[in-house]
Formats: C-alpha cells, sequence, structure tokens
C-alpha cells in the first residue's frame, strides 16, 4: 500500500526521539571515571595499565598496549612488522583512511586489493596476485565487524613469508572459526573511539603475543625510547617515535564500558537478526550477510540499494545520497560512512604523501597503480550503499530495529514519490 513519504509531508516512520544515544552511561562508568579525575596522575596513569591487562584477557592476547587512536595502534602495527622504506603493504581498497595511512606513516607503500562484494572486506582471491617481491605485510581490515577468512589470509602469508595486520578497529568481540580477532594475525589494531563497540571516547589498542613486536610498537608508542612510563625512563630516544599513549580519564572510561561489552555485543546482534528478519523481502535492497563460521558483531549494519535494478546504474551516487536522505526524513538513522573507495582518494592519486612525490618517489620504491578502473568493486560499493549503527545498539532493543526496518520498507516501497521531491530545496 502507498504511503506519502515524510520527505513529502507524510508522517515519520520513526517517532522523533526513538533512537537513544550511544553509549550508555551508568554509576559505573561516573564513578570510575570520577576516581580517575580525582586522582593525581592524568597522563598514562593506573587505568591504562589496569586497561592494558583486562583487555588484553578479554581479548586473549599476550600483550597489549592502549593509544589514543586506533591509527596510533595500526601505525604501530606496521612498525611491529618491520615495514619501512619501499616496502610493499598490501591493504583493501575499501575501509577507512588509517587503514592505509597508516602504511605511510612509515614510508611504506600501500597495494590495493579490490574488495569482495558480498562480505565487503578485501577479496582474498585477489591478494596473492598483488604479491610482488617488495611486499612485507598484509593488512586484513574486518569491515563493519565482519571478520576477514582468516585461514586463507594467514596461509598466503605463511607460503610467502609475510606479516598479517588484523585492522579490527570496528570489530570487537568478532570472530572467525571461533577464534576472536586481533589473535589470528602477527599483531592486530583496535579503536575506542565513540562510535565503536567499546568506547572510551576516544583512543586505541595494539595487540599481539610476539614479545619482540611488542618491543618495537612500545618504542613508536613513547617517543622512541626503550622504557615505558610505567618504569624508570632515561628519556633517550633510540630510534624514530611518536607520542601515541592513552591518557587516564579515557581508559577509566572505556574500562568501565568492557565491563558490559559482552552485553552490547549480544544485543546489537538480537537487533540486527531482528533487522535483517524484518528486511526480507524488501526491494531492490541488498542485505549484509554473516558467511557460515564468521561471528559478526555488527558494529555497522550495511544495506546496498541495487542500483541496477532501480535503473540508476549510471547516476548511483547521486541517487543514493537521495535515498539517505529519504530514509533520514523518516526517522532511520543511517549515513554515508565512506564515500570513496581509498585509491579515489587524493592522496593516492598524487601521490604525493610528504611532497615531491614522497614516499612513493623514494629510491627504494617501485611504481604502483592506482587506477581507480582497478578496483570496480569497491567502486561500485562506495557508491551503493548506506549504513547504521546507533539504532541497533543498546539500550535501545528490537521495536527499534523494528521500527527502522518499516522506514526502510516505506521509502524502498514508495521510491516513484521521490520524482515529487524538489532536492534543490533540500540542499
Amino acid at each position: 500500500m502507498s504511503q506519502r513519504l515524510a520527505i513529502l509531508g507524510g508522517a515519520r516512520a520513526v517517532p522523533e526521539g526513538t533512537v537513544k544515544p550511544w553509549p550508555p552511561i551508568d554509576d559505573t562508568d561516573r564513578q570510575m571515571v570520577m576516581a580517575s579525575l580525582e586522582g593525581t596522575t592524568h597522563t598514562f596513569g593506573p587505568n591504562c595499565r589496569e586497561f592494558e591487562t583486562e583487555f588484553a584477557q578479554w581479548n586473549g592476547n599476550a600483550y597489549c598496549a592502549t593509544t589514543n587512536s586506533g591509527t596510533a595502534a595500526l601505525h604501530m602495527c606496521v612498525v611491529a612488522c618491520d615495514c619501512g622504506p619501499g616496502d610493499q603493504v598490501i591493504v583493501p581498497s575499501y575501509s577507512w583512511s588509517s587503514t592505509v595511512t597508516c602504511v605511510l606513516h612509515h614510508n611504506a607503500i600501500p597495494v590495493f586489493v579490490d574488495t569482495d562484494f558480498d562480505t565487503m572486506n578485501m577479496d582474498v582471491d585477489k591478494i596473492e596476485q598483488a604479491i610482488t617481491p617488495k611486499t612485507k605485510a598484509i593488512i586484513a581490515g574486518h569491515m563493519h565487524g565482519l571478520a576477514v577468512d582468516m585461514d586463507r589470509v594467514m596461509d598466503i602469508a605463511n607460503r610467502h613469508g609475510l606479516k598479517v595486520i588484523e585492522d579490527a578497529c570496528q570489530a570487537h568481540g568478532a570472530t572467525f572459526g571461533g577464534r576472536k580477532v586481533g589473535t589470528m594475525g602477527h599483531c592486530a589494531a583496535f579503536s575506542l573511539n565513540q562510535n565503536k563497540c567499546l568506547c572510551g571516547g576516544e583512543g586505541g589498542m595494539f595487540v599481539t603475543d610476539d614479545e619482540d613486536m611488542m618491543f618495537k610498537a612500545r618504542q613508536l608508542w613513547s617517543f622512541g625510547e626503550t622504557r615505558t612510563p610505567a618504569e624508570t625512563r632515561d628519556y633517550h630516544a633510540y630510534a624514530l617515535g611518536w607520542m601515541y599513549r592513552n591518557n587516564d580519564l579515557s581508559a577509566a572510561f572505556g574500562r568501565a564500558q568492557l565491563t558490559r561489552l559482552d552485553q552490547y555485543l549480544e544485543e546489537q546482534k538480537a537487533n540486527a537478526l531482528r533487522l535483517s528478519e524484518c528486511l526480507q523481502g524488501v526491494p531492490n535492497l541488498i542485505l549484509p550477510i554473516e558467511p557460515e563460521g564468521h561471528g559478526h558483531n555488527w558494529y555497522n549494519y550495511t544495506i546496498r540499494f541495487d542500483m541496477e535494478a532501480l535503473g540508476h546504474s549510471h547516476d548511483a551516487v547521486d541517487f543514493r545520497d537521495k535515498l539517505v536522505k529519504t530514509l533520514r526524513a523518516e526517522g532511520v538513522e543511517t549515513g554515508v560512512w565512506q564515500s570513496y573507495m581509498l585509491p579515489r582518494m587524493t592522496v593516492f592519486q598524487a601521490k604525493n604523501g610528504y611532497g615531491y612525490g614522497c614516499p612513493w618517489t623514494c629510491p627504494h620504491a617501485t611504481e604502483v597503480d592506482y587506477a581507480p578502473e582497478n578496483f570496480p568493486v569497491a567502486d561500485r560499493h562506495a557508491g551503493w550503499h548506506t549504513g547504521m549503527t546507533t539504532p541497533l545498539r543498546s539500550p535501545n532493543g528490537p521495536e527499534v530495529a523494528e521500527l527502522t526496518a518499516a522506514g526502510i520498507r516505506k521509502v524502498m516501497e514508495n521510491v516513484e514519490q521521490l520524482d515529487e521531491v524538489d532536492w534543490e530545496a533540500q540542499k
């Protein structure tokens, strides 16, 4: 039955105020944050050290360093894997920019691999053809909380003598073959940004089971020094270093949230399953999948609009943006997370990260090709998708998922009404 779209004056599918913000704050958060605030150490303090221990135990790692961002943790991974000038690192063509710019941070060269459309992760079938004598590592990005097929990635890496970095920034608690992400590669990075399933406001985690990798990562993490702030420092830089440490206040908040992380993940999964049930049969919609052997954490529930079926392959991005605006008018909290695949971004097209063409003009580097036509699946995904996080997060329950699905169904079953919208007035 036709319903008048909210963008044209109809009633919203999701009433205003229905979706509650993330993350929920309770007395545990308040007590731990206030105790830190009233303490004497506000830099790298006791909450940081406890947070490292607790997160390592929760995830199943031998070593953990808490950082000021997931980006910092990724850079630490690159250094821990001995990637440097001219070395090539295989990376996904669709992800957040930090998944790849972390490679540039240490003068190494990213080599892109196209996307697998079904999983939205790196296409594992295309990894080996990207390997050259200069390849040092693979960054396996677990997109939207769905793990890459790590058995195949590790098999490829072992046969070619490569290190594997897991970009688990979105994937806390996600599993592959019953194992948590961050425990299958040589090292891994997690983010604690507000959007993430484990929120510290900002922050990150570097994890590994290799003591030597931990030493190298810690050296980068703290000014190139060999001793941590928890030890007696000599304030001597032995190598190139940054200041990537976390602070006590953020760590206190993260520790409090960690006590409820398992509960949050269970609620997200239940809400995502309910949303998928309610979206069955919605026309021209491609739903996310959870392949056998994978445990999705549903960090982001990403749908794609079938632009071929809709007749908008030629103007997919423009029409996708109109659909997203129409959905938001219905109260569906959705948005375009990453509108460009990475090879299209200026820093890669210009090959001029540091000026004078560096690091691509480094005498140790060899030529790489970032032509967008080499990554057609990533490009298609970038133009067809929209995603949502908050509607599936605690304290929102299945009833919010049901209303969200109703809003999506309403728009997709009344797409022809978009022709009536004054899009100039909507800008």
